[in-house]
């Protein structure tokens, strides 16, 4: 049923992997999946913002996002288990639904916080990408 399964995670925020991730690692093992999974590292919104910036620290930046993404994968996936990942730069729903029209991806699985009641169900991003992506999605909500 599914072939490609997408798991975006914020390195920073448990929520967002504590149960997405053994989710579909689950769900990659059912189906015989292949597992796909990113992590964004949001744009500073204007260009001018980013000269404030030292240089060379959207690539520092996302060399510590892919260490950290490694140990949270060592953590919530079996050991062995094959998948791509990686850190792309932009607006996050943005580029969640980019990356799941070039895989493509049949689901993305996404954690979410438990909403506050400004969020109104769903946070910002995952609301956006349960809207607008072209395929299932799956959001799985963290604890507390």
């Amino acid at each position: 049923m599914y072939k490609q399964i997408l798991v975006p995670i914020d390195v920073n925020d448990v929520h967002s992997y504590e149960k997405a991730l053994p989710t579909a690692a689950k769900l990659v093992e059912t189906f015989e999946a292949k597992l796909h999974v990113m992590s964004v590292l949001p744009d500073f919104g204007m260009p001018m913002v980013g000269h404030y910036f030292p240089r060379g620290f959207r690539a520092k930046a996302t060399a510590a996002i892919g260490e950290e993404m490694e140990k949270i994968l060592d953590r919530h996936l079996p050991r062995g288990m094959a998948l791509d990942k990686g850190v792309v730069q932009g607006t996050i729903y943005r580029e969640i639904l980019r990356i799941a029209q070039d895989l493509p991806a049949d689901l993305i699985v996404m954690g979410s916080h438990r909403p506050a009641l400004s969020d109104y169900l769903l946070g910002p991003n995952a609301a956006r990408v349960v809207r607008h992506a072209h395929c299932s999605v799956m959001v799985v909500r963290g604890t507390v």
